[in-house]
């Protein structure tokens, strides 16, 4: 049985997940405000759409703990790209927090993947059953 450790991170997974999922629901409800949005940073409108698929499949990964080391990469990656394309009117209050908020996540997501799951998760299953076999 996963310790309480486990489950708090798995409850911290679902956290982040969420931002995620919350995003790519937006860009596929509100497609044509966020492509507006995009186009103003000379952003193509067409990106939206590997970008929801991108944050779903994402969101997905740490809902269940799969694959969260290279998921967590990937995901610091995207939160830096985010910020760089995005958030550097750095006179406007709103787009510097969003840029702070933006590169602190890419530390979180870099410590995330330095440490993996900690179990409660597909991740911790596999890793048992490989040792398992060992």
């Amino acid at each position: 049985m996963a310790s309480t450790h486990a489950w708090a991170e798995a409850l911290l997974r679902l956290a982040v997940a969420s931002l995620f999922l919350v995003s790519a629901t937006t860009k596929v409800t509100e497609t044509a405000a966020i492509q507006a949005y995009m186009n103003a940073y000379g952003v193509p409108e067409i990106l939206v759409w590997p970008a929801a698929v991108w944050e779903y499949l994402a969101g997905i990964c740490f809902v269940i703990g799969y694959r969260i080391r290279p998921v967590a990469v990937l995901l610091a990656g995207w939160c830096v790209l985010t910020a760089v394309m995005f958030h550097t009117q750095f006179s406007d209050a709103n787009q510097l927090m969003n840029f702070f908020k933006n590169v602190t996540m890419a530390g979180g997501f870099v410590l995330l993947a330095k440490g993996g799951s900690a179990g409660a998760s597909i991740d911790a299953v596999l890793a048992a059953h490989r040792q398992a076999a060992e």
